[in-house]
C-alpha cells in the first residue's frame, strides 16, 4: 500500500503537485511573517527612515530609541504588569469554571444533562449582545474592576464541549476505581481526569489567555479609571493617536510617533509568541481528540 501511495505521488503530476503546494505555503507564510517582520523594522528605525520609505523589511540605521522610550514610562509598565496578571488569573478561572461544568456534563447519567446542553448550544450561537451584557456587568457592580474582562465570558460554550467530549473519552474505568477507593467527585476529577486532560486544557488555557490579552473591548466599556487600562488599551491610544506625548514617558522631549506606534506592537505581541511553542505539542492533540464524540 505504501509503495502503491509512492509511486502514484512519484509521477510528474505528483510532483508537479507538491511544488504547487509548497510555493502555495510559503506565499501563505509570508502573508504571515512579512506584515510581523515590517513592524519590527519599523520598531527599530529612525523617524526620518519611517516617514521616508514607505516600505522596508530592514532599516538602514538601527535605533532602540522607541523601545527606550516605552519601556521608561510608567503608564506602559502599569498596563504591561496589570494586563499579565489579569491574562494569568482569568486563564485560571476561566479554565477552572469551565472544566468544572464539562465534568458532570460528561457523565451521560446526568439528570436535566441534555437540556443543559441544549442551553449551552443555544448560547454558543445566540448572544445576548453588548447592552445586556453591559447592563449585567453593571448590576454585578463589576463595572471598573478587573472581574469584569473575564468573568462575563468565563465559560466558552465551544470550549466546554471540547472538553466535555474530551472528558467522555477517558476510560470510565479509572474513575470508577478511584470511586471504589473512596475518592468523592472533586477528588476523581483532580486527581484521575485533569493529569489525564493536559492536551485540551493546555490547548484552551491558550485560546483563554490569547483572548483575555488581545481583548481591548472589555477595557473600553467597563473601565472608566485609565489607571486601570490593560495594555490593549495603551496600543489603541498610541495607535490612534500615534504618539505619547512627553509628560507620559517622564522625559523631556517626545519620542518618534511612528516607532513608539510600532515598539508597543511589537511589545504586546511578543508574549503571546513566546506562549506558543512551550504548548504547541499539546494544541493539535488536544483540539482533535477532544472534537470527534459528540
Amino acid at each position: 500500500m505504501a509503495s502503491t501511495t509512492y509511486q502514484r505521488f512519484n509521477t510528474r503530476a505528483g510532483r508537479a503537485f507538491d511544488v504547487v503546494n509548497v510555493l502555495l505555503l510559503v506565499a501563505v507564510g509570508l502573508l504571515a511573517v512579512v506584515p510581523f517582520v515590517y513592524v519590527l523594522a519599523g520598531s527599530l528605525a529612525t523617524e526620518y527612515e519611517i516617514t521616508t520609505r514607505p516600505f522596508f523589511l530592514w532599516p538602514h540605521e538601527i535605533t532602540t530609541d522607541s523601545y527606550a522610550s516605552i519601556l521608561s514610562s510608567d503608564i506602559f509598565l502599569r498596563a504591561f504588569v496589570t494586563t499579565v496578571v489579569v491574562t494569568f488569573v482569568g486563564t485560571l478561572v476561566q479554565l477552572g469554571l469551565t472544566a468544572l461544568m464539562a465534568y458532570p456534563l460528561s457523565k451521560v447519567d446526568l439528570p436535566g444533562r441534555r437540556t443543559i446542553m441544549m442551553l449551552v448550544v443555544f448560547a454558543m450561537v445566540f448572544s445576548a449582545g453588548m447592552i445586556p451584557m453591559f447592563l449585567v456587568v453593571k448590576q454585578l457592580g463589576l463595572l471598573d474592576t478587573y472581574w469584569a474582562l473575564f468573568l462575563p465570558m468565563a465559560i466558552n460554550p465551544f470550549s466546554l464541549i471540547i472538553i466535555k467530549n474530551f472528558f467522555q473519552q477517558l476510560p470510565i474505568e479509572l474513575q470508577e476505581s478511584a470511586t471504589i477507593d473512596g475518592a468523592n467527585e472533586l477528588q476523581v476529577l483532580r486527581h484521575v481526569v485533569l493529569p489525564l486532560s493536559k492536551p485540551v486544557l493546555a490547548t484552551f488555557a491558550l485560546f483563554y489567555a490569547v483572548g483575555i490579552w488581545n481583548d481591548y473591548m472589555s477595557p473600553l466599556l467597563y473601565l472608566s479609571d485609565t489607571s486601570k487600562w490593560t495594555l490593549q488599551m495603551i496600543l489603541r491610544q498610541v495607535t490612534a493617536s500615534a504618539q505619547m506625548s512627553a509628560e507620559d514617558i517622564n522625559a523631556d522631549v517626545p519620542p518618534p510617533a511612528q516607532g513608539i506606534k510600532f515598539a508597543v506592537v511589537i511589545v504586546a505581541t511578543i508574549p503571546v509568541l513566546l506562549a506558543y511553542p512551550f504548548l504547541q505539542k499539546h494544541f493539535a492533540k488536544g483540539m482533535l481528540i477532544g472534537s470527534v464524540k459528540g
